[in-house]
């Protein structure tokens, strides 16, 4: 991402907004809020919650994750996430128990149910992709801005 504005992009940010949807941060929130319900249907079909399929997709890349390693992945805090998993736990796609390496810490282990569902999960990307023109490219790069700009925001 490009630190230095061209005249034109400068002269539309300190002229302001014309409207709401003139706003970075309306465009992120609206199209995120579309996206999550997007997937709705889709996810219903799994009987999975957007936070939910999250958090197995986060346990799909790295099983047997420690609460805080399934935080950092999904960039969930574990107030909110500690309810996600015990609603995963009572579905039977996931299980906790204690760690081997430390008796004190309980970890989160991907079952066979939750197993079997990964395939059919993940497919739900495709047929989103299928309902919008753009382009695997112009996905990659909204990708890398939307990194970026989350790891930027969050600087300490």
């Amino acid at each position: 991402m490009s630190k230095q504005m061209s005249e034109a992009e400068t002269a539309v940010v300190t002229e302001g907004a014309q409207c709401l949807s003139d706003n970075v941060c309306f465009a992120l929130y609206t199209a995120a809020n579309a996206l999550v319900r997007a997937y709705r249907p889709l996810l219903q079909e799994c009987d999975l919650t957007y936070p939910q399929y999250l958090a197995m997709q986060a346990l799909w890349l790295k099983d047997n994750a420690s609460l805080t390693d399934l935080s950092q992945a999904t960039r969930l805090d574990l107030g909110t996430l500690t309810p996600i998993v015990k609603r995963l736990e009572a579905k039977g796609l996931v299980v906790r128990h204690v760690d081997s390496r430390d008796e004190r810490k309980k970890v989160i282990q991907v079952t066979q149910a939750g197993e079997a569902l990964k395939q059919e999960a993940l497919a739900l990307k495709q047929q989103l992709l299928e309902k919008v023109s753009v382009s695997d490219i112009e996905l990659e790069q909204l990708r890398q801005v939307c990194l970026t700009l989350t790891h930027e925001l969050n600087q300490k």
